[in-house]
């Protein structure tokens, strides 16, 4: 199989879907790697370094699209890339459908078999291709966060940890999963004062048991939510409905009700946004203000910390990739179920229930497309 990596063209994405490990494994498989020219350089991998794991670079994204049978990126195909996907190729990469109806529609129109790293799934009820950028989107979101806070940025001036004699910063996360458990061991590491909520009494029963000397747990009702949101200097919305859209925790109304100054970090910006008034910004201009509250809401947080990211999604999304190129997506997905949940679109049909649900359009069941 011919597989394809082409540069990343998503505003300061500086990842890249294939590291020369990869690529080293895929050659060995006896597959021919493609990767654009300085595809790799924003997160410090040269094509020398593709060359030397017996990868060909390739001038152009347009001639990768052209001639791979898979292609394998980061982030969501933008416009100019999705009208080069054709019927029959193999789309590897994140998707976010469900806030996304210009991307969706062009993806069913392609033709395209596109699996999204969002939606694969593993024995434990786990997301194993997202589990690795929520841990690093996790862990950047006290630090973003804390640099919002800071006057010169329009922040209350309130430091993380305070200093002797002032109390330090109360930092409220909102869903205690992957992200938030991260984001809450960091913003406790830097002194704040941390509350997770969360729905599930068995995962606030696990944190409490785990981390109950390092933050708080409480149970996410309305009630509580918006108490403890008043409170707040930073609050970081790590809720997550695998490839539905984020619901709303917070409305516009009821910014008014927090401190002047706060600052929300979305961590679900990539589906939708969990706060009413959360809209996707770029690292270039990351912050906005509405109604006296400081917004963070970054689409691709990991890609700031280009070269980490890079190497954890390399090492859980390599043996997926393997498994496609190696039997091909339709044995690949037959044989691993969990790979088959990864499945959202396929030959003009949405295949991903709750993508469905969030833009209104009919689905078919991922098990059907097998036999299309």
């Amino acid at each position: 199989m011919k597989i394809g990596c082409p540069k990343e063209i998503k505003p300061q994405e500086f990842r890249v879907g294939m590291t020369p490990n990869a690529a080293r494994e895929a050659v060995n498989a006896g597959h021919e790697v493609l990767v654009e020219t300085h595809a790799g350089s924003g997160a410090g991998f040269s094509d020398a370094d593709y060359v030397a794991a017996g990868a060909k670079i390739i001038g152009t994204a347009k001639e990768i699209f052209a001639s791979a049978d898979m292609i394998v990126k980061v982030k969501e195909p933008q416009a100019v890339e999705r009208k080069m996907l054709r019927e029959g190729q193999i789309l590897f990469t994140y998707l976010h459908l469900a806030p996304d109806p210009e991307q969706t529609k062009d993806l069913l129109a392609s033709g395209a078999t596109c699996i999204a790293y969002e939606t694969v799934t593993d024995d434990r009820g786990g997301l194993p291709l997202l589990a690795p950028m929520s841990e690093v989107a996790g862990r950047l979101a006290p630090q973003v966060g804390a640099w919002t806070l800071q006057k010169a940025n329009g922040g209350r001036g309130v430091l993380m940890g305070g200093v002797p004699g002032v109390l330090p910063a109360k930092v409220l996360v909102i869903g205690g999963g992957v992200v938030g458990t991260h984001a809450a061991k960091i913003s406790a590491g830097m002194g704040a004062d941390v509350t997770v909520l969360d729905r599930s009494v068995n995962r606030l029963r696990y944190l409490d048991d785990v981390f109950g000397g390092q933050f708080k747990c409480a149970y996410s009702d309305a009630a509580t939510t918006i108490e403890l949101a008043r409170q707040a200097d930073m609050i970081i919305g790590a809720v997550l409905i695998p490839g539905a859209a984020a619901p709303k925790l917070l409305s516009k109304a009821q910014l008014k009700e927090l401190k002047p100054g706060a600052a929300l970090v979305d961590v679900a910006i990539d589906q939708g946004g969990c706060f009413e008034t959360s809209r996707a910004t770029t690292h270039q201009d990351p912050i906005y203000e509405v109604d006296g509250i400081m917004h963070y809401c970054v689409a691709n947080m990991p890609g700031a910390v280009a070269r980490t990211s890079t190497l954890a999604l390399g090492n859980a999304t390599m043996p997926f990739m393997l498994a496609l190129a190696n039997k091909g997506w339709k044995q690949a997905c037959a044989e691993d179920k969990h790979l088959l949940n990864g499945l959202n679109v396929h030959a003009g049909k949405l295949t991903y229930a709750a993508v469905g649900v969030a833009l209104g359009l009919p689905t078919i069941a991922a098990a059907e497309a097998l036999k299309i």
